[in-house]
């Protein structure tokens, strides 16, 4: 009954298969049979002995086969496989000791010849093998071994056409028949996986006939024997980008072909060399006889390749002789260099394993079914006896034969021993009551879900399958069991770093091992990658993610992750659903987020935080930003590295492994108060699904009682073992928020214990609970809707499309293959696509209970102007790597590469000028130190005329004169597009599309000086005059020692020309690229674009991309993510050219790393350029999209000089039409266009990683508002004042004349007193003796304030020397001021104090003077030395206008000037003390005792500098003097030795002016800072007399009186003028509105 219910046995399956094959080879082997039965050609009945001295004809040759069969009847027969295009028969002789029609037990060996027509020693040395092993047979051993256990086939010529129109001698083929007779090449015809062969099959039957011979006869070995040079070539023979030379193309058994290709060339004479030293390529050199295909040289379409991805078969090629179409007189030697490698390489069919697979029921032989190595990511299938043949290497191995329908079975450990074959027969079981059909993949799904599940987990039926016996029996076998983790135990960080290398190294063909980046103790994050396709994400299949210990001591997940590495890897092939995960998923595992705390952990750490945090302490799950609260911590290296990683990769469905508890926590992790309560995200639903998923499978987890035994959680309780995150408690900063609300993708946090860190031998029941919960976890990321979102014009992906689900208020986005994926729980939903420029489409969807919901949306583009929508449809073509491959094929470029001086490279670009003076402009930008040009080439189709609308790239390279390849490429790219100019459409229309300016060479005086084959020597790496060019790049004058290199002047004023979009830097020393900063702090603003564009070249790189540079001499060798790293981190400096481009020149820059060598062998230039070519056309691309647009107002009036501001921070200007270009990162970003006297503008716009830029169009309003106010108000607001102001200073004038000429009033004649308070403020302002700048600060006018505050001075004097209790008043005449009844103190103000004040202003004004002189005297000393200096030079405009004679007699008359005046001011100083020891005058005013002193001091210091200026000079002119014969004797010593110093001397002279100079300044800054001290302290004094004042008003209440009036007064007037001011504004008002 289970029978009849179930799946049919596996050999029931296979059993039509098998007859129907049978059936297929029996007719095409009769078919075969009659073809090769044709009459023999007229000639001798009887075996011809061979010469080896002559070429057979196609009808020679059908003899001599013939012949041979004819006389080995029991070994050889003889048959046709098919006819050529002119129906010559393609022989075929099969040798071996069993003639019958195929038995079981014997390897099939083939050897084919000939396959170009004009390459004849294969053809002959095949004839001539063919001969000897039927001659040799039964006598000699070796050769009886062969025939005995192999089946052998030769086919002496694939292509007789070919071969009949060559001729004898033409080593090159130049003669033709290389082709056949239709002109097909038939190793360019072959289906090929990277691309499409498209053959007629009339014009090519030879083609057809191998295929069919290939496919339908298991061959297990082959050789492919052609002519040219002297070589084994081995898979692949092409590559997916096509690069023409230098890539390697890598198929997972290449260790195997590299050994089958070195047994070949060792037992070759010539070909083991090396060196075939060809009379073409004689410097032609291959490491050990070997080459791969790819590497050598692109072949598509090849038949090698063919034989391996489509025939069973391990095929590789062998190259004979230099020589295609040699003498026969040849033929001798390459017959004796070529036989032992011939018998050699076929006994080679009998390494690996062998054996045969059976049907468990019935001992039936399987044919078919698919035997797979573990690690080695291809498979071989038995054959029609159920035998199968799996050539491999000696060692030890997993081996697994599965098919549908049967239980697959897995060898572990099989030894392969060197020599003879291991046999390895397998029994499959068939499967019983499991609904497997015809149509199920290689594998048998258990459950409902995505994959099996494991015994115990289902029911008994689904769990034990029917075993060995009769049919129908029910005995029960259990199902066939994973292999499990070997050890657990705690692995350190180089422990783990082995692990991780070993299991990449162990499984290349489903692993890739990289990092993220470092932890703060520069720590590699390691990641490990395991897919069947690994490094490329594959369109449709999700990506998925594990990340473990976060915190530093939970380290379970750790080690979880790591069993779980280890499980996947030796169960791909033999576990079904580990190698579904693995064929579905791409994976990526990083045990380890932060390593440095794991460091310092302690094992049997239960709840502890030593170690949790990272190295500078900070909680890497609390760094991230947040939603609801500001993160002000610093972010961490290690969450940077995880942001960066988030952002790069699709992830749709990831989990982060933590300890502490036993439950699945989900989003949100915090509430917007902080408060602990749920806090639900939009896809709540989801999470729920996902993480109950996890905790269901973990038995103690879905319980819900987490820690019972652990005393600080006692109570704990989560039902089902699932939680949200801030239900539990808030964590703000969580980075599974961060995902959810960033990234595409959906991030819960598992808590995998209560203990942190258990000790080791906790770890096997660790696994045991969570193996089944994180395989069933990634099952998961299948669930859901997921599809494309195409162009519906072109089918092209969307790339940054939206998805949205409506009523889920959360929305992902497409990858930039245009593929999603939309994680949803069960039921219907209403999905929109949307994209900018496009119009959005929608539709209605349910989601499966179990599986994927296919959903693809066609999206319309909006109409776009034809121009623009044309340069869209291009730009989209091209930014697709196979469009942009194909583009490579179909130009044309010049073969010749070397190394050009600077001479030559000189003239080769006026070459490109001369030959190409449409689209080529020659610019020179200055010169180098000795005198070399630095040139520019443009290359446009307009390069005379200024586009602005156009994208400008700029290329450079040079910048390091040992470092030249970048040269070389640059004008080898030159080449390439002059030449490709007018003849390819896609070429043609970059250049009209683009200005593409080329430095070939920065330096090139340290290029002449470089020497070729240094790889490290550093040798012209400086200019002649020994400087670094990449570090004399600074743009502010105060960051620079010295004046720039003459180089680097020539370019920074190239880059300030501020007009380019784009710039690239070629450089050497290792294979990636560098983005900016060098500047070791300087933080990035636009990082990501700059890391976009750098992406961009190193993916369109063969090799670049894989982050593994590979050079010895370089420290930052491997493990490069994305061979991309900022500058910075490679070599911090300052001054480098990229980072003046993007702070000066507004232009982002990248530096390429072409090669590790330095300086290369020029043999190396080709494939150099071949890896390089594609990313640099890729960038012509790139300099195409981002944003464009332009500025104007609304007049339509281009506004050039606007700035453009970028997402807040980046800053371009638009140049001449208002245009600007901009490149962005794919994305939304922000723009903000400022202009002076404009409204700011505002837009959002939507970067695409594979359109053009879309061109907008910003429009300003004229900014009539200042300060929030229209203008017109403001403007006549401001005319109002201003009239005003006016008026108010006629009416003070006025009042104040008026004031001034009365004298009535007995106060306003104490205001003449005030000059005591002006001289003191005076006397401290000028108290620097040399003030240059005081005098700005003084004012010699007195306003009626310094009247009343001079005043009340002398009163408080007077009241400082009076009894405090005498009452004051005033006479009857106001003259006078009675102290006391009977005293009275009378102030004469019109005779002593005129006398004082005519004294002081003398003492002021010759201190004026004398200040002024002491500074030119001192100016005049200081400039002595350097005149002295120019008068030796010769005349010139450079020679100081004053000699030293000259000055000698200026110094002579100023000191005697100085002198004067020094005694006029003693004179005035001695007359003011006579003044003051006048009877009464001390008694009455003990300032001017004060001011007496302060004029002396100032005296006292004037003498002073005056004496020590003066000795200083007189020091000066003595020393000078004494070193004018020394000067002269040098000088005569010059003139008479021809030496021509002259610019030295004026650049020491120039020195010594700024030096002065420099001085000068330091003077007059000190003599600023100095008055502003005494104005400080003048204000200190001022405030100290207000107070004062006000007291003495307080306590005397007719000077409070007084002060009330001149306050009364004061109001008044402010009255009238604000009245004034009111009646000017409205009149003002009045005209501007009327």
């Amino acid at each position: 009954m289970s029978r009849q219910t179930g799946a049919k046995p596996c050999s029931a399956q296979l059993q039509f298969r098998s007859l129907l094959f049978v059936f297929v080879v029996f007719i095409g082997s009769t078919k075969s049979s009659r073809v090769g039965e044709v009459t023999d050609p007229p000639g001798p009945a009887t075996e011809e002995v061979e010469s080896y001295k002559r070429y057979y004809n196609f009808v020679e040759l059908t003899r001599r086969l013939k012949s041979l069969a004819r006389s080995y009847p029991h070994i050889a027969d003889l048959s046709s496989v098919g006819r050529s295009v002119e129906g010559r028969e393609l022989w075929v002789m099969r040798i071996t000791k069993d003639l019958r029609a195929e038995a079981p037990g014997k390897p099939k060996f083939k050897y084919v010849g000939n396959m170009h027509g004009d390459e004849t020693v294969s053809r002959q040395v095949l004839v001539y093998l063919i001969e000897y092993l039927l001659s040799r047979y039964g006598d000699d051993r070796r050769v009886t071994d062969l025939v005995n256990n192999t089946d052998i086939y030769i086919m002496p010529s694939m292509n007789p056409d070919g071969f009949e129109r060559s001729v004898e001698g033409d080593c090159n083929g130049n003669a033709g028949g290389r082709n056949n007779a239709k002109d097909i090449d038939l190793n360019r015809s072959f289906p090929d996986q990277f691309g499409t062969e498209d053959v007629n099959e009339d014009d090519a039957p030879e083609l057809t006939a191998m295929m069919k011979w290939i496919v339908e006869n298991k061959f297990v070995l082959s050789g492919n024997l052609h002519g040219g040079t002297v070589v084994a070539s081995y898979p692949f023979d092409d590559s997916a980008s096509h690069v023409r030379y230098g890539f390697y193309s890598l198929s997972p058994d290449d260790a195997l072909f590299r050994y089958l290709a070195r047994v070949y060339a060792e037992n070759n004479p010539v070909m083991s060399t090396g060196e075939p030293k060809c009379e073409g390529d004689p410097g032609e050199t291959f490491k050990d006889g070997i080459t791969n295909g790819a590497s050598w040289y692109d072949v598509p379409g090849g038949m090698q390749d063919f034989n391996y991805l489509q025939g069973n078969c391990m095929e590789i090629t062998m190259e004979l002789s230099c020589c295609k179409y040699p003498p026969a007189t040849q033929l001798h030697v390459e017959w004796n260099n070529n036989l032992q490698s011939l018998l050699a390489y076929m006994e080679k069919v009998h390494i690996g394993v062998r054996g045969f697979v059976k049907e468990a029921l019935t001992g039936t032989p399987v044919s078919g079914a698919d035997i797979m190595v573990a690690g080695i990511n291809h498979n071989v299938s038995t054959g029609r006896f159920g035998d199968y043949y799996r050539l491999l290497l000696p060692g030890v191995y997993n081996v697994t034969a599965t098919v549908p329908g049967c239980a697959p079975m897995t060898e572990v450990g099989v030894q392969v021993m060197a020599g003879k074959a291991t046999e390895l027969n397998f029994t499959l079981t068939p499967l019983r009551d499991v609904g497997v059909g015809p149509s199920t993949a290689p594998y048998t799904t258990l459950s409902a879900t995505t994959g099996p599940t494991s015994a115990g987990s289902g029911s008994s039926t689904d769990s034990a399958v029917l075993g060995p016996g009769l049919p129908g029996t029910g005995t029960l076998v259990p199902e066939p069991q994973p292999l499990q983790p070997e050890e657990f135990r705690h692995h350190h960080y180089s422990d783990m770093e082995l692990f991780l290398q070993r299991f990449s190294m162990l499984y290349p063909s489903i692993t890739r091992l990289y990092s993220i980046g470092k932890s703060v103790q520069d720590r590699q994050l390691w990641v490990m990658e395991i897919s069947d396709n690994p490094g490329e994400h594959e369109e449709g299949e999700p990506e998925f993610k594990y990340i473990g210990n976060m915190h530093g001591n939970e380290v379970v997940g750790r080690e979880l992750l790591l069993n779980l590495i280890e499980y996947l890897c030796r169960n791909y092939g033999s576990d079904p659903e580990a190698t579904y995960l693995i064929n579905t998923t791409r994976i990526h595992i990083m045990p380890s987020m932060n390593p440095d705390g794991y460091e310092v952990s302690l094992e049997g750490d239960v709840s502890g935080y030593q170690g949790r945090n990272n190295s500078n302490n900070f909680d890497l799950n609390r760094n991230f930003p947040d939603q609801f609260k500001t993160i002000g911590e610093p972010r961490q290296p290690e969450t940077i590295a995880v942001m960066n990683w988030a952002r790069n990769y699709p992830f749709v469905l990831s989990a982060n492994l933590h300890g502490g508890s036993l439950v699945v926590n989900y989003p949100f992790d915090d509430d917007p108060d902080g408060v602990t309560r749920y806090s639900a995200s939009p896809d709540d639903a989801v999470f729920k699904m996902v993480s109950s998923a996890y905790a269901k499978e973990n038995p103690l987890m879905s319980k819900g009682h987490p820690c019972v035994d652990i005393k600080e959680y006692p109570d704990e309780y989560f039902q089902d073992g699932v939680t949200n995150g801030a239900n539990w408690y808030n964590v703000p900063g969580g980075m599974q928020d961060w995902n959810y609300m960033n990234t595409n993708c959906f991030e819960v946090t598992i808590e995998l214990g209560c203990v942190k860190y258990p000790h080791a031998e906790e770890l096997p029941q660790y696994w045991e609970q969570n193996r089944r919960s994180l395989l069933q976890f990634i099952h998961q990321v299948h669930r859901g809707a997921k599809g494309m979102v195409t162009d519906s014009k072109d089918g092209t992906g969307i790339p940054n499309a939206t998805i949205t689900v409506d009523k889920i208020h959360h929305s992902i986005t497409t990858n930039k293959a245009g593929d999603y994926w939309r994680l949803l729980v069960p039921g219907p939903y209403h999905l929109t696509a949307s994209a900018e420029g496009y119009t959005s489409v929608d539709t209605y969807v349910t989601v499966p209970q179990e599986g994927v919901e296919q959903v693809d949306f066609k999206l319309t583009r909006i109409h776009l102007n034809p121009n623009e929508e044309d340069l869209q449809s291009f730009i989209k073509q091209l930014s697709t790597s196979p469009d942009l491959d194909r583009l490579i094929p179909d130009t044309t470029t010049s073969s010749s590469f070397r190394y050009h001086g600077y001479k030559e490279m000189s003239e080769f670009l006026r070459g490109l000028k001369l030959n190409f003076p449409k689209i080529t402009a020659l610019r020179r930008l200055g010169q180098s130190v000795e005198f070399r040009a630095i040139w520019a080439l443009e290359i446009s189709n307009k390069p005379e005329e200024p586009e602005p609308n156009e994208p400008k790239i700029r290329f450079v390279a040079g910048i390091h004169g040992n470092a030249p390849v970048g040269t070389e490429l640059l004008l080898e790219f030159a080449t390439y597009l002059c030449i490709n100019y007018g003849k390819n459409a896609a070429i043609t229309r970059l250049i009209n599309e683009t200005r593409i300016v080329i430095l070939p060479s920065i330096n090139p005086d340290g290029r002449e000086r470089a020497r070729e084959r240094d790889c490290t020597s550093t040798e012209g790496m400086a200019n002649a005059a020994g400087k670094d060019l990449d570090t004399d790049f600074f743009g502010n004058v105060s960051q620079r020692a010295t004046e720039p290199q003459l180089e680097t002047r020539a370019v920074m004023d190239l880059i300030q020309e501020k007009s380019f979009t784009l710039s690239v830097a070629l450089d050497g020393g290792s294979v990636l690229v560098t983005y900016p900063y060098d500047k070791p702090v300087q933080p990035v603003e636009n990082e990501s674009t700059l890391r976009y564009l750098a992406t961009v070249y190193a993916n369109n790189h063969p090799t670049m991309y894989l982050g593994d540079a590979g050079c010895r001499n370089n420290s930052q060798m491997g493990n490069i993510p994305e061979g991309v790293l900022r500058a910075a981190e490679m070599h911090s400096h300052m001054g480098s050219m990229k980072d003046f481009s993007v702070d000066f020149g507004h232009c982002p820059e990248i530096t390429v790393y072409t090669s590790c060598c330095l300086f290369p062998s020029s043999d190396q230039l080709p494939s150099l350029w071949a890896q390089n070519r594609k990313s640099l056309l890729s960038m012509l691309v790139e300099v195409h999209k981002g944003v464009r647009g332009v500025v104007r107002d609304k007049t339509g009036k281009p506004i050039a000089g606007a700035m453009i501001v970028l997402n807040g921070g980046v800053r371009v200007f638009t140049v001449e039409g208002g245009y600007f270009h901009v490149l962005l990162a794919p994305g939304v970003h922000k723009i903000e266009a400022i202009a002076e006297g404009y409204q700011q503008q505002r837009q959002e716009v939507v970067v695409l990683s594979n359109e053009a830029a879309r061109f907008v169009t910003i429009e300003f309003d004229m900014d009539n508002s200042i300060f929030g106010l229209p203008r017109e108000l403001v403007v006549a607001a401001a005319a109002a004042a201003m009239t005003a102001l006016a008026i108010t200073a006629c009416i003070i004038w006025c009042v104040c004349s008026a004031k001034s000429n009365r004298e009535k009033d007995g106060f306003h004649r104490l205001r003449q007193h005030g000059d005591d308070y002006d001289d003191e403020i005076h006397l401290t302002s000028v108290g620097s003796k040399k003030s240059l700048l005081s005098h700005e600060f003084q004012d010699e006018s007195e306003s009626d304030e310094d009247t009343l505050l001079s005043c009340l001075l002398n009163l408080l004097v007077v009241m400082a020397l009076s009894p405090v209790s005498s009452p004051l008043g005033w006479d009857t005449k106001g003259t006078r001021m009675v102290l006391g009844r009977d005293m009275s103190l009378v102030w004469h103000i019109n005779d002593n104090a005129q006398l004082d004040l005519n004294l002081r202003k003398q003492a002021r004004q010759l201190e004026n003077e004398l200040d002024l002189k002491l500074v030119s005297f001192s100016k005049l000393c200081t400039s002595y030395s350097s005149s002295r200096d120019g008068r030796r030079g010769d005349s010139s405009d450079t020679t100081p206008l004053l000699n030293n004679s000259t000055q000698d007699r200026m110094f002579e008359t100023m000191s005697v000037e100085i002198e004067q005046l020094l005694a006029k001011l003693t004179g005035v100083n001695d007359k003011m003390a006579e003044y003051t020891s006048t009877p009464g005058v001390t008694s009455l005013n003990a300032a001017l005792m004060h001011t007496l002193q302060r004029h002396r001091d100032i005296l006292q210091d004037y003498t002073h500098e005056f004496h020590k200026t003066k000795s200083n000079f007189l020091a000066v002119r003595e020393r000078e003097d004494l070193l004018g014969s020394v000067r002269k004797d040098i000088e005569t010593y010059k003139s008479g030795s021809g030496v021509n110093n002259r610019r030295t001397e004026l650049f020491l002279k120039e020195h010594e002016h700024l030096r002065n100079s420099d001085r000068l300044i330091e003077d007059t800054i000190s003599i600023a800072m100095a008055t502003k001290e005494n104005m400080t302290s003048q204000r200190g004094m001022l405030k100290s007399i207000q107070s004062r004042v006000n007291t003495l008003a307080n306590r005397f209440p007719a000077i409070n009186s007084l002060i009330q009036r001149i306050n009364l007064r004061k109001r008044r007037d402010s009255l009238i003028l604000g009245g004034v001011i009111g009646i000017c504004t409205i009149i003002l008002l009045l005209y501007a509105f009327h």
